[in-house]
């Protein structure tokens, strides 16, 4: 199967999905693409972009208002901070922006909404007025409004990220937004990604809820607020983000600090464990998988950019209409689409061709009290097993001889060990007080409580 593009068949099914969610959304423009191993493989536009009353068809390079989507950025930005050393997720923001309100609320907590905050600065809307300087932003922040104590659940907060891009740009002592292009656009090659928007690029409209008729929506530079929502961008330009998040460049952000960013951290009781939201980055799940990314919203335009990471696929939407699009369900049904009709192939297995030092001597069978478990190596990590699961219990990286760093499941961290007898044989495997034997509650090992026998 090549990966240039998808197979004819599957674009009449992904047509027809555009097609219909446009129809029934009522968007005056609609365009979409579908990403696969780093590449846009599909893309396809329905309606028109109407600009001075003239109709034109929007096509992968026409800019859209991307909203929200902006936040994912900005997180990466913060997060690449952290990485250099510059700060720590567990500072709190004063420690950074001396004097500001809700200043004893950690970066940690900015990222994933569980500050508190309120959801929108005081005063006019900021999406529909013309923005204002950090310093008349923050001088309206009152922490004593918060409408949730710090933690308690996630709460979505857009004046959190007019902060968090605030922090970027002190401490990379230029703008948001010049940071934003040196440190992400420019790596990536998103040229088509800007600030203000860049012809081509649509209007923004909303749609009477009756008549059918456009309203062409205003489109301010929001100014502090800009780092919540305010970039332009393009299905090309998206797609290459897609691809990014679905496999990192090391160059831009380490692999595990995008792990790190899409581990869930906050949530509500509403969605319960059917999403969630990251460091910066929502978590949805969908048949059987969990898909990061980001919708967006700005008056008259609507956005969406999910990525299904384990299979190295995304999906990216674009509209400009301020109401009716599924932002998430759009991208998860594309990639639902490609999925049935294209399935990715599973990695291939390959030979072990080096097994380390001492590591043929713990594989086999274990046993934790009475349970069995099968210890294997795949070339990389071991991983300890049920008989019969479909998935390893726990897996380990070897960091030493005989040490092991537990990298998943509940030992994830914890140190394991390979306990030798006095001739070098192994009596027994030591993790953070489970002891694993080679027969059940081997009494010549330290079993905690003692054996039963």
């Amino acid at each position: 199967m090549s990966d240039d593009r998808v197979l004819d068949t599957t674009a009449a099914h992904l047509d027809h999905l555009l097609a219909a969610e446009q129809a029934s959304a009522r968007m005056p423009s609609l365009v979409a693409g579908v990403v696969r191993h780093g590449r846009l493989v599909w893309w396809t536009a329905r309606g028109d972009v109407v600009r001075r009353g003239e109709a034109a068809a929007p096509d992968h390079r026409t800019q859209y208002r991307i909203g929200s989507i902006t936040k994912t950025m900005t997180a990466l930005l913060v997060m690449q901070l952290r990485d250099e050393g510059a700060i720590d997720l567990t500072d709190r923001l004063d420690r950074h922006l001396p004097g500001i309100g809700y200043g004893d609320r950690t970066i940690r907590a900015l990222l994933a909404h569980s500050s508190g905050m309120q959801a929108e600065p005081p005063g006019p809307w900021w999406e529909r007025t013309p923005g204002v300087t950090f310093a008349e932003l923050t001088s309206r922040i009152d922490a004593s409004t918060a409408p949730l104590p710090a933690g308690r659940q996630h709460h979505y907060t857009n004046l959190a990220y007019g902060i968090l891009g605030e922090l970027v740009a002190r401490k990379r002592a230029t703008t948001w937004w010049e940071a934003m292009r040196r440190h992400l656009l420019d790596p990536l090659e998103m040229a088509r990604t800007s600030y203000l928007p860049e012809p081509p690029a649509a209007d923004g409209f909303s749609v009477h809820a009756f008549a059918g008729t456009l309203t062409e929506e205003p489109a301010h530079d929001t100014g502090a607020m800009a780092p919540a929502g305010q970039v332009w961008s393009t299905v090309e330009d998206l797609a290459k983000y897609a691809a990014f998040l679905a496999e990192p460049a090391p160059a831009i952000v380490r692999p595990d600090t995008l792990t790190e960013m899409t581990t869930i951290s906050s949530g509500t009781p509403e969605e319960g464990v059917a999403s969630g939201y990251g460091l910066g980055i929502r978590l949805t799940a969908g048949g059987g998988r969990t898909f990061v990314g980001h919708t967006g919203s700005m008056p008259g335009f609507l956005a969406g950019l999910f990525v299904d990471g384990s299979r190295r696929t995304g999906a990216v939407c674009l509209a400009n209409g301020t109401a009716g699009l599924r932002c998430e369900g759009l991208p998860l049904d594309l990639l639902g689409m490609l999925e049935r009709h294209e399935p990715s192939l599973v990695t291939a297995w390959t030979p072990t061709r080096e097994v380390p030092a001492g590591v043929m001597d713990i594989l086999g069978l274990w046993h934790w009290g009475e349970a069995a478990l099968f210890l294997s190596y795949d070339g990389a990590q071991l991983a300890l097993s049920n008989p019969g699961a479909a998935r390893p219990a726990y897996r380990y990286m070897r960091v030493g001889d005989d040490v092991y760093r537990g990298v998943s499941g509940y030992h994830t961290g914890e140190t394991l060990r390979a306990v030798r007898r006095a001739d070098g044989s192994v009596s027994h495997l030591e993790c953070a007080t489970f002891v694993y034997t080679r027969v059940p509650y081997d009494q010549e090992a330290p079993i905690p409580g003692g054996s039963p026998r």
